[in-house]
């Protein structure tokens, strides 16, 4: 049951912020006194979307149960129909194509943020396989010095030994 309560607990962040939303924007003088709630938004509808697709843990019987079924696809509707009403909410106080500014610029930050996540494990397979080469060559050259120092032992032993 912790899945649905995960779900509910989207769908209620999103509520809530549709709430927030529409009580607000009628007295905010700019966006930014809504972005908070603009980011429960997002946040909610995140959640709902990742347990409409997560299934793994869920019985066979939870998973395609019709009650299930059906509350996820209402949910959803319900969820992009207030994501509508918002958008023209926000666009009627604030001016055509804000929402889709704001749509696209937390697109534009999100694929930023994966570009640089995606750098930064890039890099640390660098090092590691630099490390990597650089211990490979430690143990090359310790083991050229262990078998020349074995050598040199082994020819003066021998030369001690003729020399008797």
């Amino acid at each position: 049951m912790e899945p649905i309560s995960t779900a509910l607990a989207g769908f209620a962040l999103f509520k809530s912020a549709v709430d927030g939303i529409k009580s607000a924007i009628g007295t905010a003088n700019d966006v930014s006194e809504i972005a908070g709630y603009i980011d429960n938004l997002f946040e909610g509808e995140k959640q709902v979307q990742q347990k409409r697709n997560k299934k793994s843990g869920v019985g066979v019987g939870d998973q395609f149960g019709v009650g299930n079924v059906a509350r996820e696809i209402i949910d959803a509707k319900l969820a992009a129909e207030q994501m509508q009403e918002i958008a023209s909410m926000v666009d009627m106080r604030f001016g055509p194509g804000t929402w889709k500014s704001i749509v696209d610029e937390r697109a534009r930050r999100i694929q930023e943020a994966r570009e640089q996540a995606a750098a930064v494990r890039r890099e640390k397979i660098r090092k590691a396989q630099e490390m990597e080469e650089n211990i490979k060559s430690a143990l090359l050259i310790i083991g050229v010095i262990i078998f020349s120092v074995g050598l040199f032992f082994i020819m003066m032993i021998s030369i001690a030994k003729g020399a008797r």
